[in-house]
């Protein structure tokens, strides 16, 4: 798997400790401009850029083809969104993102301002309705049409600040009912956040002795658990064709909260165009996830990514498996074909299915024998299982097709 360790977090259980060390040489990525631009400086220069400010974000809601768009970009830009992570800003965490994170022993310096301005906005949310994440966008593709695929490249994910947040809420993880064990008041209140009953566990990060940042969750007993940061997009995708609220916790066809692991740097996503200029959007950013994603949520972090995002005309360009009805995605070493259900089970069965698709479609090979690969050759790993729709995602191995790959550069 291509998880080389980019940066690593330190986690420190908030049940353990008031106030929690964080690195203090980390550089924070503040906002470059506090609008939709083409950066003409500075080391992003050449890129277009998206900050999260009240005028670009949604909250708790993906934009449909009614949104307008922050941005108008021609195919093949590289954009740079700054985007600011959910966690920390809830209404089951005071939704005030200053006193939250100072009560962590962060200093004001290390506190997004944007994480601050949208605390204190006047953004109406109902807690138990509305979906968690700040999604940024949507930007216009500039040609992209429905029967297009929109090809999006990730250059690069940067961690915004040295910390981050998991948590675990009632009704919702793997483990519903088990957990949390904070019993919730009947009538919580966002002005006494415990009274929720929710657990979040602060995120700090430290470096190792070689210099590397590094993860470090303080246990009980004093001893503590590193490990490595692998960062990428939750929630990457384009509007879906309606008018409709679309909430952004389950992901579909369109791409949203997918959770796939494997979508940090060097990765690609592709995605089918539902409407004229596509409406491109991200959020949702994951300092690290594993497979599943039990307790609720990955280290949810604030971080920068740069993307390329490039139009694929119907018909015209090299489309992957020829035709893409739902999120593809590939890496150096891997074709990944999601599958989404809300039941587990018909999850794995889309994921098989969308698997033998590719490898007849991209490949010429016939279904049974696509079926008897996969069977042998591939493993199929569980994207999450706690965003109301599940995902399992095939990992189907590039080296073991060269003959076929030879045969097409031919």
């Amino acid at each position: 798997m291509l998880k080389k360790s980019l940066l690593a977090i330190a986690v420190c259980g908030s049940m353990f400790f008031n106030i929690s060390v964080y690195a203090e040489d980390f550089k924070v990525l503040k906002q470059i401009s506090d609008k939709p631009t083409l950066l003409k400086t500075g080391d992003y220069k050449g890129n277009y850029y998206v900050p999260s400010t009240l005028s670009t974000i949604t909250w708790g809601y993906l934009p449909n083809k009614v949104s307008k768009s922050v941005l108008s970009v021609p195919s093949g830009s590289t954009i740079t969104f700054d985007t600011v992570s959910h966690e920390g800003l809830l209404e089951d965490q005071g939704r005030d993102a200053e006193k939250y994170f100072t009560s962590k022993g962060v200093k004001p310096e290390y506190i997004l301002d944007e994480a601050k301005i949208i605390t204190k906005s006047n953004i109406k949310r109902d807690f138990f309705k509305d979906g968690p994440h700040v999604v940024t966008g949507p930007v216009e593709i500039q040609g992209a049409m429905p029967g297009d695929v929109l090809k999006v490249e990730v250059i690069k994910v940067e961690p915004r600040v040295p910390y981050g947040v998991i948590s675990n809420r009632h009704g919702k993880g793997a483990l519903p009912g088990e957990y949390p064990k904070t019993p919730a008041s009947a009538n919580p209140d966002v002005n006494h956040p415990e009274s929720f009953g929710n657990v979040s566990v602060f995120t700090p990060i430290e470096k190792n002795d070689k210099g590397e940042y590094e993860g470090v969750i303080k246990t009980e007993n004093g001893k503590s658990i590193r490990f490595p940061l692998f960062p990428f997009m939750g929630i990457m995708g384009v509007a879906a064709n309606t008018a409709e609220p679309v909430n952004s916790i389950p992901p579909s066809f369109f791409g949203g909260n997918i959770d796939i692991n494997e979508l940090g740097a060097g990765a690609t996503a592709y995605y089918p165009v539902q409407v004229p200029g596509a409406l491109f959007y991200t959020g949702d950013s994951h300092f690290v996830q594993g497979d599943g994603e039990v307790s609720l949520t990955a280290l949810e972090g604030s971080a920068r990514a740069t993307l390329k995002i490039t139009v694929l005309k119907a018909g015209k360009d090299k489309i992957p498996g020829k035709e893409i009805k739902q999120p593809l995605a590939e890496n150096a070493e891997f074709w990944i074909t999601p599958g989404l259900d809300t039941d587990l089970d018909e999850a794995m069965k889309k994921s098989t299915r969308e698997a033998i698709a590719f490898l007849k479609n991209e490949f010429g090979i016939d279904e049974a024998t696509a079926y008897a690969y996969l069977s042998a050759a591939t493993d199929f790993q569980v994207s999450q299982v706690v965003d109301r729709t599940k995902g399992i995602h095939a990992m189907i191995r590039k080296a073991d097709f060269k003959e076929f790959v030879e045969d097409q550069k031919d």
